[in-house]
């Protein structure tokens, strides 16, 4: 029997989201009016305490116990086209990037994405994929991963993350997309690109989760179809970050670092064994891998900080 391919079509543009009004040129007071967030009355109040106080409107709301410091970040993120999450979203806490861009962790996330830029992803219009891997079970990729593809859509990119761990998958759980159709179906035939979800609340990013758990998952990312999707994929995202399986558990890590062309490599301080992970980096140098950067995963103070190899 012959198995389906994947059925790319290219007749109608794949639909990733739109990037929502920026707020330049509107002020605060506006941008909250509009959002619901403060009534026209309050807002008079507002102004007329900044007035008189000679402060920021933002303090002023807060001062007057009519605006929260979370409505103050939402009107910036608006007026500076800067995507966040507020307090109440149904995303996972993990997705660090959005609900506390200004911390510590997610400012060495943007080193990182400076790194990777320079590194691999402004080197080639043709180097549009990244896996992200670690040698063992439990080192944070799916976090790595899905904060790194945050980061990324802020900086303005047309971000997919895609979830090629079809053994263990996390990032239906993280973006609250539920069991959809995902990367598995597209592989079999059994989906198109409707598959790849849009995530309305944070601009530029798109996830193709993992999709229904294979017998086969080895199989059909090692199939050409695979690198076609990617490639077909690369034509509507300017960066495509990918979740893998951990490598001591099947071989599903090399074949998407191949596939994509370029790894980083995770690691979990005091846990990642040093003799296991020099041995699957050289494996992945063997075959061709550009190690384009590594990230030490500190899961005691919540530091991802960031180093390159040689």
């Amino acid at each position: 029997m012959n198995r389906a391919s994947p059925q790319i079509v290219r007749s109608v543009p794949l639909t990733v989201p739109s990037k929502p009004a920026v707020g330049a040129g509107r002020s605060i007071g506006t941008i909250l009016v509009d959002s619901g967030r403060l009534s026209p009355t309050d807002a008079q109040r507002v102004l007329d305490f900044q007035r008189e106080r000679g402060v920021r409107f933002g303090d002023a709301g807060i001062a007057l116990r009519v605006l929260s410091d979370d409505d103050v970040r939402y009107a910036l993120s608006i007026q500076f086209g800067y995507p966040y999450l507020a307090r109440g979203s149904n995303l996972s806490r993990e997705l660090v990037a959005a609900y506390q861009p200004g911390s510590r962790p997610v400012e060495q996330l943007r080193e990182l994405r400076s790194q990777l830029m320079l590194r691999w992803f402004d080197t080639g219009a043709d180097r549009r994929g990244l896996a992200i891997v670690s040698a063992g079970s439990g080192d944070g990729r799916s976090y790595i991963a899905a904060n790194l593809a945050i980061v990324f859509s802020q900086l303005g990119e047309r971000t997919l993350l895609i979830d090629a761990d079809m053994r263990a998958p996390r990032q239906h759980h993280l973006f609250n997309l539920g069991r959809t159709a995902g990367l598995s179906d597209m592989l079999a035939g059994r989906a198109g690109l409707e598959a790849v979800v849009g995530i309305e609340t944070l601009q530029d990013l798109s996830v193709l989760s993992a999709g229904a758990i294979p017998p086969n998952p080895q199989e059909l990312l090692g199939r050409q179809d695979f690198s076609k999707l990617l490639q077909s994929l690369g034509e509507d995202f300017s960066v495509i970050i990918i979740d893998t399986p951990a490598a001591n558990t099947c071989a599903d890590a090399h074949t998407v670092a191949v596939r994509a062309g370029a790894a980083l490599v995770v690691a979990r301080q005091d846990k990642s064994s040093i003799p296991q992970l020099a041995r699957f980096t050289h494996g992945l140098r063997e075959f061709g891998v550009a190690l384009v950067g590594s990230v030490l995963n500190d899961v005691k103070s919540g530091d991802v900080p960031a180093s390159t190899p040689a």
